[in-house]
């Protein structure tokens, strides 16, 4: 894990690698209990046994918003953003789903610094982002998060 206080310490990882989390996996549970969240209750993702007969990839698939929804979770796992006053989510860009995520898959972020800017003390930064599934060689997704964060100092 890398920790980051200020703007210059962040602004020295612009082009890096930021690093990997750890594998998480995703559960039946956890897919059910989204689906109650968002009120999305399409059977792909909640009939096991329907999608064990009639889906493409005989089980169960996340939600691809719970893999996104899992970002922050991940994120830190990859830094810790000290001395902060606040931090604001403030926006996804281009996340393209590549690779459904199957029940039970373990799954893990990639990050990457995308850009950075200093917004008359405010830092914007884009975090760039891939979702590996354990054992495929395609990602879940990849795209942007954008993070401001406003520091002490």
């Amino acid at each position: 894990m890398i920790i980051i206080n200020n703007y210059p310490e962040f602004e020295s990882y612009l082009g890096k690698e930021l690093g990997i989390s750890g594998w998480h996996t995703i559960t039946q549970q956890q897919i059910d209990q989204f689906a109650e969240s968002t009120i999305d209750h399409q059977w792909i993702h909640t009939d096991p046994e329907r999608a064990k007969n009639e889906s493409p990839f005989k089980a169960t698939i996340a939600h691809g918003y719970l893999t996104v929804s899992l970002l922050p979770y991940f994120w830190h796992q990859i830094a810790d953003v000290q001395n902060l006053k606040m931090q604001i989510n403030y926006g996804i860009d281009n996340i393209k789903f590549a690779q459904p995520v199957i029940v039970d898959s373990n799954v893990r972020l990639k990050a990457r610094l995308a850009a950075i800017v200093n917004l008359r003390g405010i830092t914007k930064a884009t975090i760039g982002v891939e979702m590996e599934i354990e054992g495929e060689k395609k990602p879940a997704y990849t795209g942007e998060v954008v993070f401001l964060y406003h520091f002490n100092s």
